[in-house]
């Protein structure tokens, strides 16, 4: 029952059965037709009935009692039994395999990959004893690093009793519906004989004029029966209805089959069996439609590759289907594959115990690539615990729905789950200025991802912009304007999912007038650079090598001390070190003019400048005779400014045509 609706674990205290009416043989039979909730009471009660000298019977009883209880999800006693059983020396080989999936469902790793270590030394190549193993492997490491998803319990949509297999539909995903086994009162005859919980039928909720989901109710439509209805699954326009249905039956199994419902104006008719085999004895289950409605994926244990797996058949009509195909084992294993949800052409979800995972069902994201290959991947935690997860709905292309999961609940019981993967922002911002931090006018900034981004983004009159980037990409970025000359700036954003924000300032050199250089330094009286002049020299190479067609004047300026003949040769020397730097790293000769000015270029001073010094004034010339009317201490200030090296453009076509 649990591949047909996937309910919790039993209600304690209903259904007891005498031991007087207990009889082996029939425990035995309801085991066979599937009737494990009460195949499992009984066992219990032969178990306590039987003596303890009686060894062979103990540990018959208590492995077919463990594998029962293992059907219905109760992993405790499930564990408990199957402990029982491997006391008294149960001789099944799959004993101490199924002894690790129990204790891995539990969360306890050290204790399965004992039994999986023991398991395999009988069956060295068991490919679900070897995938268990990295399934606790990966456990622990999967907690310590958690996705970025955020998962929370949803109260308003839960109950004392299991909920399971949410499904969202309407254009803007608000409405919901799942299924339930909350019932307003408890009768022996609403009770499954499978799980012991009463059967499940389909609820509803909706969003409000707030956003905020209602408090569900259970639809009074024909769709749902005294039988059980699940795992539900919306045409695109939302008028048909796919969903498990499985009646009980006292004398036989009775296979899982999936029904189709169809909306009259608010009501849900009847359903009616889909036409997906002709075979009345196999079951299928968990239907999904693909989202091109060109599909309907689907569950079944028939020409599997050893548990439940994955098919799909072509939608001819609405309930016409042709090409049953098993999707293969890049999803499919000896596991059980089970609850798909498609995303789109290339993308499915579903849940698993075969592929290597936290314990239980797992769910697990597969991708198919251009050849036609399906690449799974496990989700992780928080999406994943060591109960059951599984059920998943996405509210469209965002990454935030709902899911089940039995975590976090002594009973086992099935619960939904909302989970949301918070949006990553990553943003670039900054100022377009000149080199005296004034806004640049009518600039512009061009960037070119490996994405596929082009965008041109031009800045605001305060010389700021900001656009929105992607994570873990290279983007090249440049700023230019009318009259400048353009500057290149290379990133790339970091591959964590986290918010980031890149701040890149460009300073634009005008092509009209002088740009003085900062932080090019010489040795005392000399034309040596410092060792401390390379980053200003490497920008310098830098918008040349951004600007291929521009040629430049070096210029060198000294201050008013020593004769002029003297400051004009030193400075001239002080250029040629400057363009001699330049050469050396790979610029051409004929780029490059060198020019000593000596004193005889006082600077202007910019508003830059008078915000930095409060005695000086925007727009006077930092003469001899200004200078001399300073303090000492200012006209040490004033100096400085003179000693300057500049570059200015003299031509914009070099190698143009």
């Amino acid at each position: 029952m649990r591949f047909i609706l996937y309910t919790g674990i039993m209600l304690a205290g209903i259904l007891l059965f005498s031991c007087k009416s207990v009889k082996l043989s029939v425990a035995e039979e309801k085991q066979r037709i599937g009737e494990y909730y009460e195949a499992a009471n009984m066992y219990r009660k032969l178990y306590s009935k039987a003596k303890p000298a009686q060894h062979d019977l103990r540990a018959y009883v208590s492995y077919r009692m463990g594998i029962c209880y293992q059907k219905i999800n109760n992993v405790s006693q499930a564990t408990s039994a199957y402990l029982n059983a491997l006391r008294y020396n149960y001789p099944d080989s799959l004993l101490t395999l199924r002894l690790a999936q129990t204790y891995h469902q539990g969360g306890r790793y050290n204790e399965a990959v004992n039994y999986y270590n023991k398991f395999l030394e009988q069956s060295p190549e068991n490919v679900i004893a070897l995938n268990g193993l990295k399934g606790c492997a990966i456990a622990a490491e999967m907690k310590d690093n958690p996705t970025p998803y955020k998962v929370r319990k949803m109260d308003i949509l839960n109950s004392r009793y299991s909920e399971f297999c949410p499904a969202l539909t309407g254009d803007d995903y608000d409405k919901l519906y799942f299924a339930s086994s909350r019932v307003k009162k408890i009768s022996k005859d609403s009770l499954s004989h499978i799980t012991g919980q009463p059967v499940n039928n389909i609820f509803f909720t909706e969003k409000n004029e707030k956003g905020v989901w209602k408090k569900p109710v259970e639809l009074e439509d024909a769709v749902n029966t005294k039988f059980d209805e699940g795992t539900l699954s919306f045409s695109a326009d939302g008028n048909t209805m796919y969903y498990t249905y499985c009646e009980s039956d006292p004398i036989s199994s009775r296979p899982a089959e999936i029904y189709l419902s169809t909306r009259s104006g608010a009501a849900w008719g009847a359903g009616t069996r889909a036409n997906l085999v002709k075979d009345s004895t196999t079951s299928v289950g968990h239907p999904a439609i693909s989202t091109d409605g060109k599909y309907l994926y689907f569950v079944s244990d028939a020409n599997s590759y050893g548990g439940k797996d994955i098919f799909r058949a072509r939608l001819v009509g609405t309930n016409d289907f042709s090409g049953i195909e098993n999707l293969g084992p890049q999803i499919n294993t000896a596991g059980d594959e089970m609850f798909p949800y498609v995303r789109d052409s290339a993308t499915i979800y579903f849940a698993s115990n075969g592929h290597p995972g936290m314990g239980g069902l797992d769910l697990f994201k597969a991708t198919m690539d251009s050849l036609g290959v399906w690449h799974v991947e496990n989700m992780g935690a928080p999406i994943n615990s060591m109960g059951d997860d599984f059920g998943i709905t996405f509210e469209g292309k965002w990454e935030r729905g709902f899911l089940s999961s039995n975590r976090s609940d002594a009973r086992g019981y099935d619960h939904i789950y909302s989970f949301e993967r918070p949006v990553v922002t990553v943003f670039i911002e900054g100022y377009v200025s000149d080199a005296d931090e004034n806004p640049v006018e009518g600039a512009v900034i061009r960037i070119v991802g490996k994405d596929g981004l082009n965008e041109k983004v031009i800045a605001k009159p305060d010389g700021s912009y900001k656009v929105e980037l992607e994570r873990d990409i290279s983007y090249v970025m440049m700023a230019g304007a009318p009259n400048y000359l353009n500057q290149n700036f290379e990133l790339k954003t970091d591959p964590d999912e986290k918010d980031e924000t890149y701040y890149v300032d460009f300073f634009l050199s005008p092509i009209h007038k002088p740009t003085v250089v900062e932080n090019i330094f010489y040795d005392y009286d000399k034309a040596t650079l410092r060792p401390e002049s390379k980053d200003a020299l490497d920008e310098i190479i830098k918008t040349l090598n951004d600007n291929p067609h521009v040629t430049i004047e070096i210029g060198a300026h000294t201050d008013r001390n020593g004769s002029d003949i003297y400051n004009e040769g030193l400075a001239q020397r002080r250029a040629q070190s400057v363009v001699d730097y330049l050469i050396d790293a790979g610029i051409p000769a004929d780029r490059l003019t060198a020019r000593g000015y000596g004193e005889f270029i006082s600077k202007t001073i910019t508003k830059k400048m008078a915000e930095e010094n409060n005695f000086l004034h925007e727009g006077e010339i930092l003469t001899e005779a200004y200078i001399l009317s300073l303090t000492p201490e200012q006209q040490k200030i004033a100096d400085q400014y003179n000693r300057r090296t500049e570059f200015k453009v003299t031509g914009t076509t070099y190698n143009f045509y």
